[in-house]
């Protein structure tokens, strides 16, 4: 940009011819000039006679640049122009018009016609980003920025220490009915940037000892990041202390990271303690857990085992018993008035076992633990075997008949309706869900009635 400007004779120029010369024979610079106001002088009339215009400055310097090789010679020609784009095109095409320099046979061809603003537009930006970037003090703190260091401070300025241990809490952890147990000292910060000022830190899996008296006397719902730390810091609570309800950030997100909107969300989405328990077994269940899926196959394979052992002993002891007389049963019930004492209570009767519970038990049994769905059709032949996350789906899509459908999940009502479009008989699965209604045609089992 420097060597543009440099080359312009005037601050009135807009724009530059750039052309290029090939010329048979050795020339210089004086020669090529004198051939262009020569060979141009009454070719354009007094308005664009080249001398005129560069006495008036409407034309600069003209720039010549040659060399010699062989006995030929190149080079370029850059003419500043401040006349407008017709009166410069003119020119410039006047240019084309020179056949010779001295005795040597030449061509003289225009390559562009440069817009001396667009280049200095160009420069403007190029230079403005150096000077953005390199040239400004990079301390100085944006608008934001400072407004931002205030609001730090501030809460800073709200955080207490709690009890001896000084533990990070916000300013109305005293006063409040209930209080929010989060992990550390960046959380309460951050719940307090979004105005909730009864947050207290727990400071890791180590619970301190003045949070679990305050936990003992408080509504408590502990608020923790998405990820295993997280989870295993609501554990520790359960143990140690009482808390009421549950809350997390979103799966892999630490709540120091949460928006406000997403803060209100998970707070909004609490659990109660009662279902803390079965909401981490499904969250272990997710993760694929081998210690989860052996411990719960073991437990079902131990309740179906105790369920058919209690059914054997049961049957046997209605073979083995001998028959009785009537003196026999006379002699019991006087036996039985005279020591009220001795009298035990009787087996409850449990009702019939069928041949499609026993069936389905044994599909129980066999995927226990697998987290697979058997659907079978009314010869009780298994038609597919497909993930209980897909069994919804593939129950809708399924062209054959299907009379059983055996999981190792819960029931929900959207299966059940499912199930009644069609035609299942039997759903029998883990546990039932929330079920509102159940239509006559299908009869759920659960693995407690199998």
């Amino acid at each position: 940009m420097e060597g543009v400007i440099d080359m312009q004779n005037t601050e009135t120029t807009k724009y530059i011819i750039h052309a290029k010369i090939k010329v048979d024979g050795v020339i210089e610079r004086p020669d090529v000039v004198g051939a262009i106001f020569g060979q141009t002088e009454g070719l354009l009339g007094d308005d664009l006679d080249l001398r005129e215009l560069q006495k008036s400055g409407r034309i600069g310097r003209i720039d010549v640049n040659t060399k010699s090789s062989g006995g030929k010679s190149i080079g370029t020609i850059d003419l500043p122009s401040s006349l407008d784009k017709v009166e410069t095109s003119i020119l410039a095409a006047s240019l084309e018009t020179i056949d010779r320099i001295g005795p040597c046979v030449s061509t003289i061809s225009v390559t562009r016609v440069e817009d001396v603003r667009s280049s200095k537009r160009r420069y403007i930006i190029d230079r403005a980003k150096v000077i953005l970037t390199g040239l400004f003090d990079e301390n100085v703190p944006q608008s934001q920025e400072i407004t931002e260091e205030v609001k730090q401070s501030v809460r800073v300025e709200e955080m207490i220490q709690y009890g001896k241990d000084g533990i990070p809490a916000g300013p109305n952890i005293y006063d409040s009915d209930a209080i929010i147990v989060v992990e550390g000292r960046a959380d309460v910060l951050t719940l307090l940037k979004y105005g909730i000022k009864n947050a207290i830190a727990v400071g890791g899996t180590n619970i301190p000892q003045a949070v679990i008296d305050l936990c003992k006397k408080k509504i408590v719902t502990a608020f923790t990041d998405g990820d295993r730390g997280g989870e295993l810091i609501i554990k520790e609570l359960m143990q140690v202390t009482d808390i009421d309800f549950v809350a997390r950030a979103p799966d892999g997100k630490m709540v120091e990271e949460l928006t406000q909107k997403e803060v209100m969300k998970a707070l909004h989405q609490k659990i109660p303690i009662e279902q803390a328990m079965e909401y981490y077994s499904m969250d272990d269940r997710k993760a694929g857990s081998n210690n989860f899926k052996q411990r719960r196959h073991e437990v079902k394979r131990a309740q179906i085992k105790s369920r058919r052992s209690d059914r054997r002993d049961s049957d046997e002891g209605a073979k083995e018993e001998p028959t009785k007389t009537p003196e026999d049963a006379l002699q019991v019930d006087k036996e039985t008035v005279a020591t009220p004492s001795k009298l035990k209570p009787s087996k409850e009767i449990e009702p019939p076992v069928s041949a499609c519970q026993r069936d389905g038990e044994r599909h129980m049994d066999e995927i226990a633990g697998t987290f697979t769905a058997r659907l079978i059709d009314p010869e009780d032949r298994v038609l597919k075997e497909v993930p209980v996350r897909d069994l919804a789906s593939e129950l809708k899509e399924i062209e054959k008949s299907v009379k059983t459908v055996v999981f190792d999940g819960v029931i929900t009502q959207r299966l059940v309706d499912i199930a009644f479009e069609r035609g299942v008989e039997h759903l029998m699965g883990i546990k039932k869900g929330n079920i509102a209604k159940v239509p006559v045609s299908v009869n759920i089992h659960t693995i407690d009635q199998c």
